[in-house]
């Protein structure tokens, strides 16, 4: 998986856009976490000591501060977002937890004598070359070393945290259910597709139970990139097929679904030599698409999800179903064809189809791209 980045060329879709966002709000985090330390320490010294050894209220420190740990947290920020993702993917949850923990506070130990240097240098004019011994024996000398490295962990690891529950769930909808948006169903109009892997059988006897789970692993973080970057929200994974959705509501919903399409098919083949190296087969997609009414309510006891229900679903569900039995490559409903800008595509009437499960037949169309 480590060649996939250079070989991804998309625009500024969801996940740049939600990558850059989370660095910001990251940085802001802990911005705010350092500076209420900071001021906590500031006002409980000033009431415990007469004298104050230096004059860290004026605006100007203060200033100076906020701005330097904001444009080093937002470093560690882009560090954790974007480096140490890649370097511990493939790594257990809690051994990744630990080093990105570990790497963080050594940053945030950096940090902390940047300010001071800083400090010493700009406010007060003195040497840092003779503040240098002394401060290293007040640091480690000192049980403000060892609370400053715990502060720093605990922080790291609520970040982490809540960053990898985030994403277990798709951006967006661990908050949605901390909110308790969908504690009480909600009727929402949405363009749902479903999408899975083309022989998918003949190929998991080809290639034997471990290299296929592989195999489909690969398949499915091409068709994810592919979804999320057209802001298509992730429902479920179920064996080699993804269930994506789009709320109709939103600006070029379906358009979006129709360039997650397109984006499927670019990845695959631009990929196409890592497949034929790796598996020497390159994987082919099929899709069902369908938009209407779906029920979403939150579920679960101990593990709690969102869950879609109702006839959209299933629909979507049999015209992917329908792709194979039709020899097709991506089937739509008319529901959708009507609500939908199709220029520059090519759907072709299949005239009036039975589903399996429905009680008429429905008018459907393939899509050719």
């Amino acid at each position: 998986m480590k060649a996939f980045g250079h070989n991804i060329v998309l625009k500024l879709g969801a996940i740049s856009r939600y990558r850059i966002k989370l660095m910001l709000m990251t940085a802001l985090f802990w911005t705010i976490v350092d500076m209420g330390v900071y001021l906590y320490k500031f006002f409980r010294d000033r009431i415990n000591e007469a004298e104050h050894p230096f004059d860290m209220h004026t605006s100007a420190v203060l200033l100076l501060r906020t701005g330097l740990v904001f444009i080093i947290c937002l470093a560690m920020a882009y560090l954790l977002i974007y480096q140490l993702k890649h370097l511990v993917r493939n790594l257990p949850l809690g051994l990744s937890l630990l080093i990105k923990s570990i790497i963080l506070v050594a940053a945030a130990f950096l940090l902390n004598y940047i300010l001071h240097f800083t400090y010493i240098w700009l406010i007060e004019k003195e040497p840092l070359t003779t503040e240098l011994g002394h401060n290293y024996y007040k640091t480690f000398q000192s049980s403000l070393f060892f609370s400053q490295w715990v502060r720093w962990l605990i922080t790291f690891l609520i970040t982490i945290l809540i960053i990898e529950v985030n994403e277990k769930y798709s951006p967006g909808v661990f908050f949605d259910i901390l909110a308790g948006r969908y504690l009480t169903p909600k009727n929402e109009k949405r363009t749902v597709i479903f999408i899975d892997l083309v022989d998918s059988t003949s190929i998991a006897e080809q290639l034997g139970h471990k290299k296929y789970f592989r195999f489909i692993r690969d398949f499915i973080y091409f068709i994810s990139i592919a979804l999320l970057e057209n802001d298509g929200q992730i429902y479920q994974y179920v064996g080699d097929e993804v269930v994506a959705s789009w709320t109709v509501k939103k600006q070029n919903a379906n358009r979006k679904c129709l360039r997650a399409l397109q984006d499927c098919k670019r990845l695959l083949q631009r990929n196409r030599n890592y497949f034929k190296k790796q598996y020497g087969i390159v994987p082919e997609f099929r899709a069902g698409i369908h938009t209407g009414e779906v029920t979403i309510g939150e579920i679960g006891v101990i593990k709690k999800d969102l869950a879609m229900s109702g006839d959209t679903m299933n629909t979507a569900a049999r015209l992917r179903s329908a792709t194979s039995e039709l020899n097709q490559k991506v089937i739509i409903s008319k529901d959708f064809v009507a609500q939908t800008n199709l220029k520059n595509w090519e759907p072709v009437s299949l005239g009036l189809v039975d589903l399996k499960g429905k009680e008429s037949a429905m008018e459907l169309y393939a899509l050719k791209f």
